[in-house]
This record gives C-alpha cells, structure tokens and sequence, in this order.
C-alpha cells in the first residue's frame, strides 16, 4: 500500500471537471485509490464521492493506492494533481 499526502493546487480546486478526471484516472487501475482528509477515505473512482469532499485550492488531501498497480496509479495522479488537472492554473 501507498499512502501519500498531495495537495489541490488548481484555483477552482476539486470542482466537477476535475473530480471527473480523477476518477476516470483512478478507474483505469485495478487497485483500489481511496482519499480523503481524514479517515473514513472515499473511493477515488466515484465522482461523486470525490465532488462530497468540497475540496478547494489548497487542500491536503491523504491518497491510499492498494494493489498490484498501485504505484502507476500514484504516478498518474500525483501528475494530474501537479499539472492542475490540465486547466494550466
């Protein structure tokens, strides 16, 4: 298992468009992504889930990756995360 704390930089934060690609990125691993602030973690592949924790720019968010592909899963995200989602800011 991979646990690791990764912080919203993008100015809008976890807003829909972002959620959705989060969880299309954690989809396309077999391993199971959860996140959150504090336990109890959502399930990263649930857009809503992602959208009920009203994440805004600067939140610390803890991810967990638990799998056989969990260290793919935590390259990619951690990338989306610190390209800003693709939205440049």
């Amino acid at each position: 298992m991979i646990r690791r704390e990764l912080t919203i930089i993008n100015k809008l934060g976890l807003h829909a468009r972002a959620a959705t690609k989060l969880a299309a990125a954690a989809g396309r691993y077999a391993c199971t992504v959860r996140t959150g602030q504090a336990e109890p973690l959502v399930d990263a592949k649930s857009i809503m889930s992602l959208m009920l924790l009203a994440a805004t720019q600067g939140t610390a968010l803890i991810f967990e990756f638990s799998g056989a592909d969990e260290q793919e899963a935590c390259d990619e995200i951690t990338a989306l995360l610190a390209d800003y989602f693709g939205e440049g800011e």
